[in-house]
């Protein structure tokens, strides 16, 4: 596989009482004081609440990286600017956040970048099957100049600013069919992709009966007996209880899946420059914290899962590796040769 690959191929109400602030989901959250220039005590500066939509839940790895951004964001303004994380897709699913930052109904977000597809061909990287080796390969690639010119793609294409590139991580299979010990292990099973025909692509030429469907429906799907099979990061999975659903816990680690913090483009340019490099900063500063977590959290969450019930399976990747091939051949014009190849052959 990654002989192939190096030879062929290269993404509340809540403030002071002289300031407007967000009502949830409305993309009020960076509006202008009203009255006669603000709060004297912050330099004539407004306060502000933004609203930070996750998928997932305050102890997740998004949650870490959301709430230290906040920490860092009210530090470095002197508490002039603050956030409301609206958790568990309280704001809506990822795509409708990521298209309500982009229109200006959403402040900002952290999402997968499964649904973003949609906006940007370039980020279908993401859902491109055994891309990135490991967590340093994949930081050192987002860390890049790719990571730049991806970030401009989704202002280009999403109107969506990109504040750093945090992560969900590698993702593994979950079911509650069988054991994975091989491609052929999947044939027969229902399995949820996200909203992305990549994904769906790759799960059919694993033997899967593939289905795309948003997340918010995914719990009650498998519960049900709708869905038998879905895939996500170590930590959501536990996040999100699947191992009440799921007897079988597989490690894939199919896709590596960057969770970027973003914020709507005209939100993020109506602000002073000042309040600009704030919210980039708090954002940097946070990164590295977000994403040392997402790690422990894997490991941490492959023994809880354990201790769960679920049965873990290590299978031999290789033979998923060659079932996926052609997916990347088939896309690789799509996303971008140069970038693909990029992404692959990145030195670490």
């Amino acid at each position: 596989m990654k002989t192939f690959k190096k030879n062929t191929l290269l993404t509340t109400m809540a403030a002071s009482s002289m300031v407007i602030v967000a009502a949830c989901g409305n993309g009020n959250g960076a509006e202008e004081a009203q009255g006669d220039g603000g709060d004297e005590s912050n330099g004539g500066q407004e306060e502000m609440v933004i609203d930070v939509s996750l998928p997932l839940g305050p102890d997740s790895q998004q949650g870490v990286g959301v709430l230290k951004f906040g920490e860092e964001l009210e530090r470095l303004t002197d508490g002039r600017l603050t956030i409301d994380p609206a958790y568990d897709n309280a704001l809506g699913a990822e795509r409708e956040v990521v298209e309500g930052m982009g229109v200006g109904t959403v402040d900002a977000g952290i999402s997968s970048t499964g649904p973003m597809g949609g906006f940007v061909d370039e980020i279908l990287l993401f859902d491109l099957p055994y891309i990135f080796e490991n967590h340093d390969h994949a930081y050192a690639f987002l860390d890049s100049e790719h990571g730049d010119f991806l970030a401009e793609r989704i202002e280009e294409d999403a109107n969506v600013k990109v504040l750093a590139w945090m992560e969900n991580g590698f993702r593994h299979n979950t079911n509650d069919v069988r054991p994975l010990e091989h491609p052929d292990d999947l044939q027969g099973i229902d399995h949820r992709t996200q909203e992305s025909q990549v994904q769906v692509d790759t799960w059919s030429a694993l033997g899967a009966n593939a289905t795309p469907m948003a997340w918010d429906e995914v719990y009650t799907a498998l519960q049900q007996g709708v869905m038998d099979s879905q895939e996500n990061p170590l930590p959501t999975i536990y996040d999100v209880n699947f191992y009440e659903v799921q007897d079988y816990l597989n490690m894939t680690q199919h896709v590596y899946s960057p969770a970027p913090l973003m914020m709507g483009l005209d939100l993020f340019n109506s602000f002073s420059e000042e309040d600009q490099e704030a919210i980039l900063e708090a954002a940097q500063i946070a990164l590295p914290v977000q994403r040392e977590a997402s790690q422990e959290l894997e490991e941490e969450y492959l023994v809880a899962l354990e201790e769960e019930g679920m049965e873990v399976t290590h299978p031999d990747l290789e033979p998923f590796q060659e079932a996926v091939q052609p997916v990347i051949d088939e896309w690789a014009p799509t996303v971008g040769e140069d970038l693909v190849e990029a992404a692959i052959n990145f030195d670490y």
